[in-house]
């Protein structure tokens, strides 16, 4: 039965007369007429097999569609119809689901802060200004600043946070609105972008790098190269007085803004000697005796760092509008230092007596 099923499986191929005897030396007791006729039946099926592909492969093939690059006919004005189904859709399901309020966005702080008009507890609470440090870590002199204690960290009242803040912000607002120069300080990693932006709004200068001992009490040697300007009551400077400049002492600061105290102390210490005002961010193991306006809050995060410094820039720049606003008017909100404009070498001075006045150091 085996030698049966594979003669009719694989017939075609042991068709030929030379195989034909081997197959009946050993299938002698099988039927050698079944065997025959299987061989007939599976030839004539091979023959068949091969016809039908030599017909097939007369006809012509027909070619293959390439459907990669489909072409739609659209009509001139199927674009139209689908822009106005679109807005037709948009119009019924843009009433569906919640409203959203408006939420805190820390990245903001640094592009577009707050004024000092918004100042609010929620905006202190998001930024994390309400942290302190440890129980064992505290200043004792910073215990009207704290609210209670919360897994043996101290709370910072966030009412007297804002209240401490706002009050800076009339501080920096005045400075800038008489014509002074406020100093932004933050020497800590990731406070230099708030740092200058700060400076920049309220028209000042910025410190984000180390503090040089001695800039203060001993400037005329260690700032004594720095290039000064005179500016009218507009901002716009003044040629012509860079030479009037070298003799004179070195530009301070009229208010110092502080945003990590613990690391510049040298630096407050000079402005104290020096009757200069400052103004910090006072954390519960700093001292706040160091400064004289202090903000109780966190001075670890960044956030609340970029909040206070980007509030009291805005509260600069309000200041500086305020004096620009009076200036057009005529009222000038300072008291301008008196400076003789004189020609540069080699000018002549025109009308009056036509004299000669060279620079000074010249003759006349």
């Amino acid at each position: 039965m085996i030698i049966r099923q594979t003669i009719i499986r694989h017939g075609w191929r042991i068709a030929t007369p030379r195989r034909l005897p081997c197959i009946r030396s050993f299938a002698s007791e099988v039927d050698i007429e079944a065997i025959e006729a299987s061989l007939d039946r599976s030839l004539k099926e091979t023959h068949s097999i091969e016809s039908l592909l030599q017909n097939e492969s007369s006809e012509p093939v027909p070619p293959i569609e390439d459907t990669t690059h489909t072409t739609f006919d659209y009509r001139k004005d199927q674009v139209a119809e689908d822009f106005d189904s679109i807005r037709r859709q948009r119009s019924l399901t843009s009433r569906l689901g919640t409203a959203i309020t408006p939420h805190y966005t820390p990245q903001a702080l640094l592009a577009s802060p707050p004024a000092p008009s918004e100042i609010s507890l929620p905006l202190l609470l998001a930024s994390q200004s309400h942290l302190g440090h440890s129980t064992s870590l505290w200043n004792p002199l910073n215990s009207r600043y704290i609210f209670g204690i919360r897994s043996g960290i101290h709370i910072i009242s966030l009412d007297i946070t804002a209240a401490h803040l706002r009050r800076a912000c009339r501080v920096v607002s005045g400075v800038t609105e008489r014509g002074g120069l406020v100093l932004f300080v933050g020497t800590r990693k990731g406070q230099d972008r708030c740092v200058v932006n700060a400076a920049k709004w309220a028209g000042g200068c910025h410190l984000f790098e180390r503090w040089t001992p001695g800039s203060i009490t001993n400037g005329h040697q260690i700032l004594g190269r720095c290039r000064m300007q005179v500016v009218d009551e507009f901002d716009r400077p003044i040629p012509g007085l860079e030479n009037q400049l070298r003799e004179r002492p070195v530009l301070k600061p009229d208010l110092v803004v502080c945003l990590n105290p613990l690391e510049n102390w040298v630096m407050l210490h000079e402005c104290g000697l020096h009757g200069i005002p400052t103004v910090g961010i006072i954390d519960t193991d700093a001292n706040p005796t160091w400064v004289t306006y202090p903000i109780p809050a966190n001075d670890d995060s960044l956030r609340c760092v970029q909040l206070v410094a980007g509030v009291l820039g805005k509260a600069g720049e309000e200041g500086m509008k305020r004096r620009r606003e009076k200036a057009k008017r005529g009222e000038v909100t300072y008291q301008p230092e008196q400076f003789e404009l004189k020609p540069q070498e080699g000018e002549m001075k025109t009308g009056g007596d036509q004299e000669a006045i060279h620079h000074a150091g010249g003759s006349g």
